[in-house]
């Protein structure tokens, strides 16, 4: 197979690259400056994590496709992407990159035009955008089109959905490994080692948001933290694992229950749990938004007793994402007016903090919309799981 080495036909590239064209045409914008990697992934391919320095992307109405980039990404560019037109900013002090893409923007003749900016990206830092914004004052206008590709990619391709179905097949087998390993005395270390030798035989992409493992004095933590320490009895143990297989990303949610003792009301706070996620599955139909989703949530752990140990979000959109987050938007929270569509692919979590009593409990899968009742393709099991 010839480079570049991609993971879609060039026919559904170009199909994406047409739709966005149409799309900017409609806002009346002669252009997009693409800042947020894996909308240049969804476009060419590229294939790189050199955004976290400099990589900026410039789809135009005319046919335009370009990169601006460091050396660095040379060799990532060949390898990975249908883009051909390849500008270098050099490193070098005094060299502005904004100087870079104006030039490549007017090598495209966009002087006096409307150009759309991405705004809320991990590639646009604020330093950058204002530099941005005052080397082309007055030579063209910026509009703000950071939602114009993010929209597009919220209903999945048949191949985009084959990549999460094969990124849960493997999620299923790695939780398996952790709940197999997760007993009192247990390293957290050797726990997360088996779980990642699992993600990696089976030729995934390691996760791009680093793997919460809540246990004993950080049980009630739903994000990683530096440390390892070996499992308790009767300890409470929550895990959020996620994968991804060609950067389309998986998630699900469990706690595990160490004995000998296991309290009362971890087993009624599952159960509440539990009951939210099939509400809220239940309800992941086409046309129905994402504020109607939160307050089945709400409304379900209200009435199990647990409103108050309610997080304020429930769950959010998977894609194809890279570090430092596999978390995207929109989120699932009171009043979002997004409506759900078919094909699209959500993580639902339930996860209960009752800092009142310090215990906690959470459950959560990820699931396609379908023209029926949701496809779930991470699984986690409805009984507490106690080792």
């Amino acid at each position: 197979m010839p480079k570049p080495y991609v993971h879609f036909s060039r026919e559904e590239f170009a199909d994406r690259q047409h739709r966005v064209r149409q799309a900017l045409e409609e806002r009346g914008l002669d252009g997009l400056l693409v800042s947020r990697v894996e909308d240049q992934y969804w476009l060419c391919g590229l294939d790189t994590e050199g955004f976290v320095i400099f990589h900026a992307m410039f789809i135009g109405t005319g046919g335009q496709l370009t990169h601006v980039t460091r050396t660095a990404d040379l060799a990532s560019i060949e390898y990975s992407s249908l883009c051909t037109d390849v500008r270098v900013w050099e490193d070098a002090e005094g060299n502005p990159k904004s100087k870079a893409i104006k030039d490549m923007l007017a090598s495209h003749g966009m002087q006096g035009k409307r150009i759309g900016v991405q705004l809320d990206t991990f590639g646009m830092s604020p330093s950058l955008y204002l530099e941005l914004r005052d080397a082309l004052e007055g030579w063209c206008e910026l509009a703000d089109a950071s939602d114009l590709i993010r929209l597009m990619r919220l209903v999945k391709s048949p191949a985009e959905l084959a990549y999460h179905r094969r990124a849960g097949e493997v999620l299923d087998q790695a939780c398996a490994r952790a709940v197999e390993l997760t007993r009192a005395g247990a390293d957290e270390g050797h726990v997360f080692g088996q779980v990642y030798q699992v993600m990696w035989e089976s030729g995934a992409d390691i996760p791009a948001h680093r793997l919460p493992m809540g246990h004993g004095e950080k049980a009630m933590n739903v994000r990683y933290g530096s440390g390892r320490g070996r499992i308790d009895e009767n300890d409470q143990v929550t895990f959020e694992m996620g994968v991804g297989w060609r950067h389309y990303h998986v998630a699900d949610m469990f706690t595990v229950l160490t004995g000998p003792k296991v309290d009362e009301r971890h087993l009624r706070m599952h159960e509440a749990a539990a009951a939210a996620l099939e509400a809220v599955q239940d309800g992941l139909r086409p046309g129905g938004t994402l504020g109607e989703i939160f307050e089945t949530h709400q409304r379900t752990l209200d009435a199990h007793g647990y409103g108050h140990a309610a997080l304020k979000a429930c769950g959010y959109t998977m894609g194809a994402t890279f570090p430092p987050s596999w978390m995207e938007m929109p989120m699932i929270y009171r009043g979002n007016p997004v409506v759900l569509e078919e094909n699209m692919v959500f993580f639902t979590h339930m996860i209960l903090s009752d800092f009142g009593t310090g215990l906690t409990m959470s459950i959560g899968e990820t699931s396609i919309i379908t023209a029926g009742g949701p496809e779930v393709i991470t699984h986690v099991p409805r009984e507490p799981i106690i080792r």
